[in-house]
């Protein structure tokens, strides 16, 4: 198994693993992108999202795909893990480590400040990989999001 940058050829596949982890997550009419719209971000001139993916000859078995912030603290760039999944029947293989290994070796080698990521509160065996490669839950920080109706409402507020 090797983790590689995706290509264009990945992106179906790529696609479907994105529906599969919101299936898992429990939303899985929330996906709205297609192989059109995700191609586009991926490999635009100026990509605004990466991906890699774990191959076992020919077979994806898991993704990252990840977009660059900026932390003003650390006056760095830092990736955010936007999805990171691994197909149920190759988990406990090496598969999530292999990818996340390869996330982090990227920010090193970039000199990236840090990796941040989201997981649902009731995702037990998300946690308890984070866990076990040494990543800390940020205590004190609460989520938010502004999306929909609310975005479209706010908008359009006379300012």
């Amino acid at each position: 198994m090797i983790v590689r940058p995706a290509t264009r050829d990945d992106v179906p596949t790529l696609v479907a693993l994105i529906g599969d982890l919101a299936a898992y997550e429990r939303e899985p009419d929330a996906v709205e992108v297609d192989e059109e719209m995700l191609a586009a971000a991926l490999f635009a001139e100026s990509p605004v999202v990466f991906a890699n993916v774990a191959d076992d000859a020919g077979t994806v078995l898991g993704m990252t795909i990840h977009f660059l912030n900026f932390s003003t603290w650390t006056g760095r760039v830092g990736i955010y893990l936007e999805d990171f999944y691994v197909r149920p029947e190759t988990r406990g293989r090496g598969v999530g480590t292999a990818l996340m290994t390869a996330l982090a070796d990227q920010a090193r080698a970039c000199g990236y400040a840090r990796i941040d990521w989201s997981v649902l509160d009731w995702n037990e065996s998300a946690l308890g990989f984070y866990r076990s490669i040494g990543a800390r839950p940020m205590t004190g920080w609460t989520g938010y999001r502004l999306d929909g109706d609310a975005l479209r409402t706010f908008a359009r507020r006379d300012t």
